[in-house]
């Protein structure tokens, strides 16, 4: 069964990290946005493994990412 897991960006002092809030522990880091995914898409695929390895069931996704627009003090 394929999963689509919201994954969270974080701008960092030296590149991004990340972390898929459905999988606790899943995070990555990189120096660009491009490594981070791939490094991302290879952290939760690793996850997955080590969960079923572990005969713990694999959580559908629940977290939803919405963006809301809002006035800045200048």
């Amino acid at each position: 069964m394929k999963h689509e897991y919201a994954v969270i960006y974080e701008k960092t002092g030296t590149g991004y990290s990340a972390y898929v809030p459905d999988l606790p522990g899943c995070i990555t880091t990189g120096a660009t946005r491009e490594e981070t995914e791939r490094l991302m898409r290879e952290a939760i695929e690793f996850h997955l493994s080590g969960m079923r390895e572990d005969g713990l069931p694999i959580p559908a996704p629940t977290t939803e990412v919405g963006m809301l627009p809002v006035e800045s003090a200048a």
